[in-house]
């Protein structure tokens, strides 16, 4: 047993270099276009834009802006939340759990907002990479009334500082 707790010591010492060469980019700046889906059977078109504070390796704050068009119609959105993500190499998927509001020119009304959801990014270099697909549940509540059967997905380009 002292034996098997000396390598894994000794092996995590030796990793310790590898994984400080790998510098952590603190701020990421996300932008693209989404798509949603809103209940009954609304589609509409738009953009997100996302900036998340990295705390470390897999923890993160993201505040999530977003606007979709359908006719004369717009509905913004302005989320915060933790994003949780799993750094690989070549890829990173994360999930995030964002709360905040949204605005609606068709009802001119305010509402409480959230997203569920998550996506992975294709890593390009330290500093760029595409995201491939960002998959959001969102619910929406006003007047009483609470819209869950809504979803946005979400695609564009990662900068990282």
């Amino acid at each position: 047993m002292k034996k098997l707790l000396a390598i894994a010591v000794a092996l995590s010492a030796l990793s310790l270099p590898a994984m400080a060469q790998e510098q952590l980019q603190r701020v990421e700046v996300f932008g693209g276009y989404q798509f949603s889906h809103f209940d009954p059977s609304i589609d509409a078109n738009g953009w997100n834009l996302a900036i998340s504070g990295n705390l470390n390796r897999w923890l993160g704050i993201t505040g999530d802006f977003s606007g979709v068009y359908k006719n004369s119609d717009h509905i913004y959105s302005f989320m915060a939340g933790p994003t949780f993500s799993a750094r690989i190499k070549r890829v990173t998927p994360f999930a995030h759990w964002l709360i905040g509001g949204a605005s609606s020119c068709g009802s001119c009304d305010n509402a409480f907002a959230m997203a569920v959801g998550g996506g992975f990014d294709v890593n390009a270099n330290d500093h760029f990479a595409i995201r491939v697909l960002q998959a959001d549940w969102l619910l929406f509540g006003a007047g009483g009334v609470t819209d869950k059967k809504n979803a946005r997905l979400s695609t564009g380009v990662v900068f990282r500082f």
